[in-house]
Order: C-alpha cells, then sequence, then structure tokens
C-alpha cells in the first residue's frame, strides 16, 4: 500500500494556493514563538474571521444561534474556538485539537548569575530535548515579566535584525577527550544549559560588577528588577525566522513545527469552513510535551467548562446534554509524527513510517512499546475517515513512531477518548522532531489543511 509523493498531481492554481498557505504558516511561527504568542496570533485571526469572545457573550446574556462564531481564551496559554452548526449539537461536534506549546529552555525563577565576570541565567529545559543540539546556535528571549502592581511586560529579544541574540557555550574540541567520551544524554549535562547574557562591568562596582550591569539595563529597557524574575514567563527559543529549506524551496525549516504545523493548518480550516451541518470546534492547548498537566493542558477543565457555557448561551445547559455532545463528537488530535530519515534508516520500519510529500499522517495508536500510554482508534471510525478524504481527494498515509521496541511518543487524543468520542491522531510528518531546528514538507502542509477542512466539513 505505498503512497504517491503528491507533488507531481498539483495544479498550477493549486501550487499557489500551496505557497499562500505556507508563507502564512512561516509569519504565523515568526510571530508565535511561545504559547501565549501563538494564542495572540489566533485570537487576532479569529476576531478578522468575525469571531467573537465568548464572555462577552455571557456578561450580556446573548443567546447562540447557527452560523454564530465565538472563541474562548485560558491564561492567555490557551484556545477553543467554536462555530455553531445547523444540526442538533447533542448530536457531537467535530473538534480538531493540536498543542502550541514546542521545547524549550525555561528561565529558572531565581536565574541571573555572575561567574569570572560573565553573567548568565540558570535554565530547565521544558519537554523531551538532545541537550547537547541547544549548546552554540543562537537564542532568543521571549516571554513575560508580571510585576507587584499588576503590570506584564511583553519581552522579546533576539528576533529583530538590530538585536543582540544569546548563545549556550560549549567546551572546546580541543579539551574535549573526557566530554566525548560520555553518553550523548551526558555530553551536554541539564545544569550546563545556562544562557550567557553580559560581559560588561557596571562602573564603580566592586561585586558582581557584569550582573549589576545587567540589572541596570533590565531596568532602563523594561522597568524589571531581580525579584520580578520570581514572577515571570521567560523562554529561550532559537533566534531566527522560519525559512524554506532545499534548493527546490520544497520544505520549511523552522523551531516548533512540533506541533504549530497542525496548530496553524487546524485553525487555517476552522476559518474557512462557514457552512457545516455540525457544530465545529478547534482546541489549541498547552503542556502536551510535559504530559498535558496544568491549568492550560488538557487534562484540565477548561475544554470541558467551556462547552458547558456554550450550551448555556444555546439555552439548552443540562449535565447530561454535555455528556451527550461530548460522547458524540469526533475528534482529529492533530499532532506530529516521524517522517523517516533515510540517514537513520534503522529507527524505523518501512512498510509503516511516515514520508514527506505523501499527505497528512494517521496514527491509529500511539505509545511506547506493548501501546502503553496509546490511543487506540476504532477500526470503523478509520473507515468513515478514508471515506471523506477519497471524497475530498486528500492525499493521506498511516504510520507508526518508528520501531516498536525503539521509543514511542503520546499526543493529548486519550484525554479526549476519555469522553468516548471517536478519536485518532492525524498530522504532518517531521524530520529532527524537537530539535531546535525542525524540517516538514510544504506539500503536507497543504495536505494537512485539506483534511482538516473535509473533517469539519463531513
Amino acid at each position: 500500500m505505498e503512497r504517491a509523493n503528491v507533488w507531481n498531481r498539483y495544479s498550477q492554481a493549486q501550487r499557489e494556493e500551496l505557497e499562500q498557505l505556507c508563507g502564512d504558516y512561516r509569519r504565523f511561527l515568526d510571530g508565535g514563538k511561545t504559547e501565549r504568542e501563538c494564542v495572540r496570533e489566533a485570537v487576532a485571526l479569529a476576531r478578522e474571521a468575525g469571531y467573537r469572545d465568548l464572555g462577552s457573550v455571557i456578561r450580556q446574556h446573548e443567546t447562540l444561534k447557527s452560523g454564530d462564531k465565538v472563541y474562548a481564551v485560558c491564561m492567555e496559554k490557551a484556545i477553543a474556538l467554536f462555530r455553531i452548526g445547523s444540526g442538533d449539537i447533542e448530536q457531537g461536534m467535530n473538534i480538531l485539537g493540536a498543542h502550541v506549546d514546542s521545547p524549550r529552555l525555561d528561565v529558572k525563577q531565581n536565574p541571573l548569575y555572575e561567574d569570572t565576570e560573565l553573567a548568565y541565567l540558570d535554565t530547565h529545559y521544558y519537554g523531551g530535548i538532545k541537550k547537547y543540539q541547544w549548546v552554540t546556535i543562537p537564542l532568543a528571549l521571549h516571554g513575560i515579566v508580571a510585576k507587584k502592581d499588576g503590570s506584564v511586560v511583553d519581552v522579546s529579544v533576539g528576533e529583530r535584525e538590530d538585536d543582540p541574540v544569546f548563545c549556550i557555550s560549549d567546551l572546546l574540541v580541543h579539551l574535549s577527550k573526557e566530554q566525548l567520551e560520555k553518553t550523548a544524554d551526558k555530553v551536554v549535562e541539564g545544569e550546563a544549559l545556562d544562557l550567557l547574557i553580559g560581559s560588561i562591568p557596571l562602573k564603580d562596582t566592586e561585586k558582581d560588577a557584569v550582573k549589576a550591569n545587567i540589572l541596570r539595563l533590565l531596568q532602563e529597557r523594561y522597568g524589571i528588577e531581580e525579584e520580578d524574575f520570581l514572577s515571570a514567563e521567560l523562554e529561550i527559543v532559537p533566534a531566527g525566522k522560519a525559512r524554506d529549506c532545499g534548493l527546490d524551496g520544497s520544505m520549511i525549516l523552522s523551531y516548533g513545527h512540533d506541533d504549530r504545523v497542525c496548530a496553524y493548518t487546524s485553525l487555517a480550516a476552522m476559518l474557512e469552513v462557514q457552512d457545516s451541518e455540525r457544530t465545529a470546534c478547534c482546541i489549541l492547548v498547552d503542556k502536551e510535551e510535559i504530559g498535558s498537566v496544568g491549568a492550560t493542558g488538557m487534562q484540565s477543565r477548561f475544554f470541558e467548562n467551556t462547552v458547558a457555557e456554550l450550551l448555556n448561551c444555546m439555552g439548552g445547559y443540562s449535565d447530561l446534554k454535555l455528556r451527550r455532545v461530548l460522547a458524540n463528537s469526533r475528534m482529529l488530535s492533530s499532532d506530529v509524527s516521524a517522517a523517516f530519515d533515510p540517514t537513520y534508516a534503522s529507527a524505523f520500519e518501512k512498510k509503516n513510517a511516515a514520508y514527506f510529500a505523501k499527505g497528512i499522517v494517521f496514527n491509529k495508536y500511539t505509545g511506547a512499546r506493548g501501546k502503553s500510554g496509546s490511543n487506540d482508534a476504532n477500526a470503523e471510525y478509520m473507515a468513515q475517515l478514508r471515506a471523506a478524504l477519497d471524497k475530498h481527494d486528500v492525499a493521506f498515509q498511516t504510520a507508526e513512531l518508528g520501531k516498536v521496541d525503539f521509543g514511542g511518543g503520546g499526543t493529548i487524543a486519550y484525554i479526549l477518548a476519555l469522553y468516548g468520542m471517536q478519536v485518532i491522531d492525524c498530522g504532518v510528518a517531521v524530520l529532527n522532531m524537537h530539535a531546535p531546528w525542525e524540517i516538514v514538507s510544504k506539500a503536507d502542509v497543504y495536505e494537512a489543511k485539506r483534511c482538516y477542512v473535509a473533517f469539519l466539513k463531513e
């Protein structure tokens, strides 16, 4: 059951549509390097498409009806969008769900220190990373600092042409004999991932003069003092824009494809679809990379509470109706899959691997080894999806995440499946997954968006 490369089947009009979508996606990546920034971008796009804040609808005691479009935001790091369909919502919704957090380095709460007249920020890595990949590359600092007076300061340093960038140093090869004898997970230790941020001492300062100068700059530029790090969320990410990759421009190289490539295409599909019988929903959440925990992760009650509020605004809330809506819903857990890499072919089982330019990837089951931590979709649901995608001429493939004994991974799918709804993982194949710079095929981005549109319409 080999799948064909899709590039040669596109018309000129489709190629132009593909390039437009991928250009918009690159701009979304550049503007959304943190979950807060992604949600901010999503809200702006939703408002432009005529979506209203559900909180405003609730406060004004309005009634929602077929065709209405609303969104709700949770702590600036998760968002749920709904378009009310013409049918009975009790028969369920069509849901696209993705996550907008990506592996990164977080600044600790007591981070700033000086050592031998060099100033550093102490960090704690977030999500599954190969630590050695994060040294000696240009890095940027993004996030917010919440001050005691209630004000919030946005921080973004390292992205503009005239911005400085930051770096984590590594040991020179000339002195690295002992280092290179270590296993890859020990070559660079987590506590060594500290960000170099300055080296000029503050004049007439006797102790920690470089640190004092950094504090002076923070005060001058942002009104921040050292204690404000206690209530900050600062993320260290690769500096630089998403770029076309390959001499033929067929791929995109960027930080954060996992899972913003599925988040953006899900959002784009949601904003495009205007008429459907079933209510359409797109939810973009935080914390998937660390188990979907916390108030902004999929395990929280944010989604369930928001659906309850939606039903109430439609004039028909009851606990039983809420349960029926969720149980009768269908979902695509929009998350990436591992693209086959011929350089590391031994990690994959070729018949059940995902390939570039062969369409969106369905993972019937995820998990590790014996399907531990898995969502396993029903065969009947997969058959319905096959029929819908064939009807809309969407290219798709099926895959597993590498060889059975090599590891594995999970998504938010199992969490939504707890409601009894039909759920399957469905996303874009990625090379270098969880590395600072990841690669996707433009053709797969295009097919993902087409798949999500077809799903919402059917």
